[in-house]
């Protein structure tokens, strides 16, 4: 079946999220930079989640480019995915108003690390569907950033129950490494 109704489909959730996230950042109670520093939290999680969906949104749109077509399954892997992502207001609201405490920053790590496994079933789901999504299953090969993203997700969520800070970092870390451009679909299937 076609892919043109998953992907805008796709990008309305998405757009609903980034929205849902900007209408959380409430507006300070005075004229001052002093009024703005209560506010900084919720505006370093916002920063760190805005950079996750686009990144999400980003991977989402070659992937697609690259699948000439999906399958039910994919349909479920994609909805699979939407689901971990519309989260992400919620634990990034709750970790910013909590100013990074422990529980939050641990539930945040773990809905990022149920993002990545999601993503990572909805490109084995492109793959398996092999109807014109050769080039695709050979550019993503065996996808050793997914993996070590999930590794490090795992890592950054055990570190939160030792120290906030430190878990927070390392999701910090895996955003960095997404934020250089993953060209494998480009090469393969421009």
């Amino acid at each position: 079946m076609g892919k043109g109704r998953i992907e805008a489909f796709s990008d309305g959730v998405i757009a609903i999220i980034i929205t849902i996230m900007v209408l959380e950042l409430k507006v300070p109670h005075g004229t001052t930079l002093d009024a703005l520093l209560p506010l900084a939290p919720v505006f370093i999680s916002y920063v760190l989640s805005f950079i996750y969906v686009g990144i999400y949104w980003n991977n989402h749109h070659h992937l697609f480019h690259a699948a000439r077509e999906v399958s039910g399954r994919v349909l479920w892997a994609n909805l699979h995915l939407l689901f971990w992502l519309s989260l992400i207001p919620f634990v990034t609201g709750w970790m910013g108003e909590n100013h990074f405490a422990t529980l939050p920053v641990c539930a945040y790590g773990v809905n990022l690390f149920m993002c990545a496994v999601a993503f990572h079933l909805l490109v084995s789901s492109l793959v398996k569907h092999r109807h014109g999504n050769e080039a695709l299953a050979e550019a993503v090969g065996r996808d050793r950033k997914g993996w070590m993203s999930l590794g490090l997700y795992a890592v950054g969520v055990a570190l939160s129950i030792v120290h906030a800070w430190a878990g927070f970092a390392m999701y910090v870390i895996v955003a960095l490494v997404w934020l250089i451009p993953d060209r494998r679909i480009e090469r393969k299937t421009m």
